[in-house]
């Protein structure tokens, strides 16, 4: 059975923050990335692998609402769900919680090429 979703636990680390302690904005999608590669490292996966053979996930969409700040030291929550696949793309959604409050949600979509940048059809074992 293939994992859907799962939760990224982080600390937000002070090299991600501004001299206010807040975290940048650009520092999301980072914490998306460590989530959804963690999903797919516990689904089997091997990017590093995937990479060598020639084929690549790219970042085709993203969005995300700030709803509050995540500050320096904060201990965050990245809940991550694949919410559509499709031949082409694999969709996902992501909540940042801290201490159980929403502070973030966003969307990916992220498409496969091949090493010439070529979009290739997402193979059968990525479909939820």
């Amino acid at each position: 059975m293939r994992l859907t979703e799962h939760i990224f636990p982080l600390r937000v680390r002070y090299t991600e923050c501004d001299p206010m302690g807040v975290v940048h904005h650009s520092r999301y999608f980072v914490y998306f990335e460590l989530a959804r590669t963690e999903l797919y490292k516990l689904n089997g996966g091997n990017l590093r692998e995937l990479e060598q053979s020639g084929v690549f996930f790219v970042v085709a969409g993203a969005d995300c609402k700030y709803m509050r700040p995540l500050r320096y030291d904060d201990l965050i929550d990245v809940h991550i769900r694949v919410t559509r696949t499709t031949r082409a793309k694999i969709q996902h959604e992501y909540q940042i919680f801290r201490d159980g409050e929403l502070c973030a949600v966003a969307h990916t979509t992220l498409a496969m090429i091949d090493k010439n940048g070529k979009i290739i059809l997402i193979p059968e074992e990525f479909h939820v």
